[in-house]
């Protein structure tokens, strides 16, 4: 039997942190122990944000080039995260529920013990991205890719991963749950990543075309 995947760790979070308000996001700004409710921050343009023991509720920072965030210890709940640009995000001790981060892209970001439960995201990239105990649970993914990505000890729980890219990416301790696979690219490079038996049953045909093996119809000798 592999190793199990690891879980993700928890946010430590503030029990009743104080309530916050921002009319716009600057370079370099910091929040600590905050928490945001029905702020809208769509189409923002700022460098090296700071989020630490912060709830977010209803936000919409959607269509925001938020270059180098930085999320630590924060907990996501029904935003809107769609088309959200960060190269070289750090995520750490994160949870992200009943969210929309379609089209997202964490090119070269870093995500360490990260729950996204319930959400949308499809067309996103994490591509060079580092995942470090991450657990998908009940997502969208299709079309999202993780090429070139390293993944360890990440969990795909209940999620539709059609047409998702692994081209490039090293997997390590990964778990495959009751998660649809078809139009995968990069089949070959989930080598090593642990699944359930009829998802495998379910991807042998394209498993086979993957690594080059033919089928045959009959027994030896059958005309």
């Amino acid at each position: 039997m592999p190793d199990p995947a690891l879980a993700p760790s928890a946010p430590r979070l503030p029990e009743e942190p104080e309530p916050g308000r921002l009319d716009a996001l600057g370079h370099d700004v910091a929040l600590a122990a905050v928490e945001l409710s029905g702020q809208t921050l769509s189409d923002q343009d700022a460098r090296g944000v700071k989020l630490d023991a912060a709830r977010l509720l209803d936000c919409d920072l959607s269509s925001s080039r938020l270059e180098s965030l930085r999320l630590l210890d924060c907990s996501l709940q029904r935003c809107n995260l769609a088309n959200v640009t960060s190269r070289g995000a750090a995520l750490r001790r994160v949870e992200v529920k009943d969210s929309r981060l379609t089209g997202i892209s964490l090119i070269e970001a870093s995500l360490t013990d990260v729950t996204i439960r319930d959400c949308r995201v499809d067309l996103a990239s994490l591509a060079g991205a580092s995942l470090e105990r991450v657990t998908f649970e009940g997502c969208l993914l299709v079309e999202t890719s993780f090429m070139e990505a390293g993944l360890q000890s990440v969990r795909f729980l209940g999620c539709d991963l059609t047409a998702a890219d692994f081209r490039g990416a090293s997997i390590s301790r990964c778990e495959f749950r009751r998660s649809r696979l078809s139009a995968v690219q990069g089949l070959t490079s989930l080598r090593g990543a642990a699944m359930e038996w009829p998802d495998v049953v379910e991807l042998a045909g394209e498993l086979a075309a993957a690594l080059g093996i033919d089928t045959l119809d009959g027994p030896p000798g059958a005309a």
